[in-house]
């Protein structure tokens, strides 16, 4: 079986290697000991496989005999699972004004739980227009109101900030294990409540 060099990137493979010695492992795991790099590889051609030297750090290298282009494929499909199971946490903005209605505040609050059930995390903000600068703490208790409403959910970051003309919180999803030790805390206290 003729070996054909792969063009690598991330390791250095088969006439790739320059050391003098090194130390080969088969592609069972076992050591086959300390030895030149010129017999190494002719021990990679007679199995039929790559020379992978896969600790390039440690003195002498350490060497793995294996076919590196099902090494490569399978460490490709281990990096795309890691991708998929990675959820990139975004900041989403819910915007809001003093004088908003309470249907209004409704709507908001629905698609606030909304995305921190999908795990983003949510900014909360109220604009402040002329003179309702004059009255802040309508738009705080607005912002407070709104994490109340979502402390089942989310814990709130720091309190209500004024920057400007806009006062915001910020509210982070709460982590499974914390959502879990949360409910089994409502159920123990309403099995504790007397009956009516």
């Amino acid at each position: 079986m003729e070996v054909f060099l792969i063009a690598s990137t991330d390791y250095e493979i088969n006439e790739e290697i320059r050391d003098r010695e090194l130390r080969l492992i088969s592609e069972n795991g076992e050591q086959l000991g300390i030895m030149s790099a010129d017999k190494a590889l002719d021990i990679a051609h007679e199995a039929g496989l790559d020379l992978v030297k896969v600790a390039p750090q440690a003195n002498p290298p350490v060497c793995r005999l294996i076919d590196y282009g099902k090494f490569r494929f399978e460490q490709s499909k281990r990096e795309k699972e890691a991708r998929k199971k990675q959820h990139v946490v975004e900041v989403k903005e819910i915007r809001m004004s003093p004088g908003i209605g309470e249907h209004d505040v409704n709507v908001k609050l629905r698609n606030g739980r909304r995305f921190l059930e999908n795990g983003d995390r949510l900014k909360v903000t109220v604009r402040f227009r002329g003179r309702e600068m004059a009255h802040t703490h309508i738009g705080e208790k607005l912002l407070l109101d709104f994490a109340e409403n979502c402390v089942d959910i989310a814990s709130l970051d720091a309190s209500p900030r004024l920057d400007g003309r806009f006062m915001s919180i910020f509210l982070s999803p709460l982590s499974p294990a914390a959502l879990k030790k949360r409910k089994s805390q409502e159920e123990k206290e309403s099995d504790e409540a007397p009956d009516a």
